[in-house]
């Protein structure tokens, strides 16, 4: 890993920018507060519509392979009555994965213990079998749940698997529509509920952009004077994504670092695997 400063990691400066006095900005503040709220209240509406969607039940007896055994989908709710899954980028023949859910799982790998105490489970779900994503969870330092769904149907099911033929084709469908998608493997998360005599009931699911939400990097971003700045990116806005052990800038490099405990020395010795480059190559929906 790189130990730069963060400094490296500058983008192009701001064009020529209104400087007004402290009076004017607070205006124009208060008046971009209001759309804000508005923003924020639309949203609120917008949740409840997804609430409100009908449910399907789940009638397949899915199973995954986790780290202590085989496990229903039942079993992966953990007493919860809720259970979210993101399908991460692994396909079997991978040694890392995609980037961009790298990123993605970041930023839920701290969240899982408070979603655990609203009675939601999350969990990460690939086609890879366990073996194979093993090694990299350890190199990332995730503490999520991550199963494999290989030789299920579950991937398929949900539309983040694809075959030869579709890809040669590039008919395969995601997000909802038929189309030409760069990849084998897609991302996105589904939820699912179980009631009080066991049945499982799948409730939501979302793909492309719409996982979007699950990113708090870009919701920091969108308040810096830059915001996202990804208008040079190519060739799609995400294109910066890096693992985080990969990127250039370090923002701890002018602290005294941590003592490394054995696995992850060990990991680090072994090398970074780059992931497969879906932050390059999909499309951004």
């Amino acid at each position: 890993m790189s130990t730069t400063s963060s400094a490296a990691a500058k983008t192009k400066p701001l064009p020529p920018h209104p400087v007004v006095s402290r009076e004017a900005w607070l205006a124009a503040r208060k008046e971009l507060l209001a759309k804000e709220k508005r923003h924020l209240r639309d949203g609120d509406s917008l949740a409840a519509e997804r609430r409100a969607l009908p449910w399907v039940k789940i009638e397949k007896n899915y199973t995954f392979d986790t780290p202590t055994g085989r496990k229903t989908m039942a079993e992966l709710f953990e007493g919860r009555s809720q259970l979210l899954i993101y399908h991460l980028m692994f396909a079997p023949d991978w040694d890392a994965a995609c980037l961009g859910c790298s990123f993605v799982s970041d930023h839920f790998d701290g969240a899982v213990q408070h979603l655990a105490n609203r009675d939601v489970t999350l969990v990460a779900v690939s086609r890879a079998p366990l073996a194979k994503f093993a090694p990299f969870k350890q190199r990332m330092g995730w503490r999520f749940k991550w199963y494999s769904s290989f030789g299920t149907d579950f991937n398929r099911d949900f539309h983040v698997s694809f075959t030869r033929d579709e890809m040669a084709a590039g008919k395969m469908f995601y997000n909802y529509k038929v189309q030409n998608y760069p990849m084998e493997e897609g991302h996105g998360l589904s939820a699912f509920y179980k009631d009080e005599a066991g049945n499982i009931y799948h409730t939501y699911s979302t793909y492309g952009r719409g996982a979007e939400a699950l990113l708090g990097t870009y919701n920091i971003l969108d308040l810096a004077p830059k915001g996202r700045d990804e208008q040079d990116q190519q060739p799609i806005p995400m294109a910066w994504v890096r693992h985080h052990d990969n990127y250039d800038s370090h923002y701890h490099a002018s602290e005294p670092a941590p003592a490394a405990n054995s696995s992850a020395a060990d990991a680090s010795k072994s090398g970074k695997v780059a992931g497969h480059d879906c932050c390059h190559t999909t499309s951004r929906e």
